[in-house]
């Protein structure tokens, strides 16, 4: 081996244990996992009440079926990182959870204007690939702070959100689209936080 070959890969193993390091350890899997089976309950809530919407005042159903799963997941996931923070959290990891805060933020900000713009101007056929776009880009920013399987993950969201924005309606907002990526998403992303921290201890 080199000398340049064993510089580089000292370059690898520093910046190996730098990530880390820089991971955040604030996140439950069980809190994850939780909202993914919350978006497979709104979607069989959709499939009873509103399989397709293909009115004003079904779409307005369908917003609702889909915002009050995401509050419910933003208060279970919001909530244990929370109570990390209270009764685990290090002086370093409280300053991590500043950080998260701020990485996701924006792109839930946006997407959650978007959805109620396209609301507003009856284009509730977007709102799938604004939603799942908006979140792989945050997911994308929180990159450093969450396991390494994580972002591919975060690149499908996006993805799918793309190739939703051109999607028929009839597709984007049949009741298994949601919860295809936010239910299986989120008990992936669950499943892959459970491990990494299994493998930490």
């Amino acid at each position: 081996m080199t000398d340049l070959e064993r510089a580089l890969l000292d370059i690898a193993e520093v910046r190996e244990r730098l990530a880390e390091t820089q991971r955040f350890k604030g996140y439950s899997g069980v809190a994850a996992a939780a909202s993914g089976v919350f978006a497979l309950v709104a979607g069989a809530v959709q499939a009873v009440l509103v399989p397709l919407p293909q009115s004003a005042r079904e779409d307005r159903l369908y917003f609702a079926i889909w915002f009050t799963c995401c509050a419910a997941a933003a208060i279970v996931n919001y909530g244990a990182i929370a109570h990390w923070f209270v009764s685990d959290a290090s002086a370093r990891d409280r300053w991590q959870t500043r950080t998260v805060g701020l990485a996701i933020l924006p792109a839930l900000v946006l997407g959650a204007a978007l959805s109620f713009a396209l609301l507003q101007r009856d284009h509730v056929s977007d709102l799938p690939g604004i939603w799942y776009g908006c979140y792989g880009v945050g997911l994308f920013a929180s990159r450093t702070l969450v396991p390494r399987g994580v972002v591919v993950i975060a690149a499908l969201f996006l993805l799918g959100g793309i190739a939703l924005i051109f999607t028929p309606p009839a597709i984007a907002l049949s009741w298994w689209m949601l919860p295809l990526g936010f239910g299986l998403g989120q008990i992936a992303i669950g499943a892959l936080v459970v491990r990494d921290r299994a493998v930490d201890a």
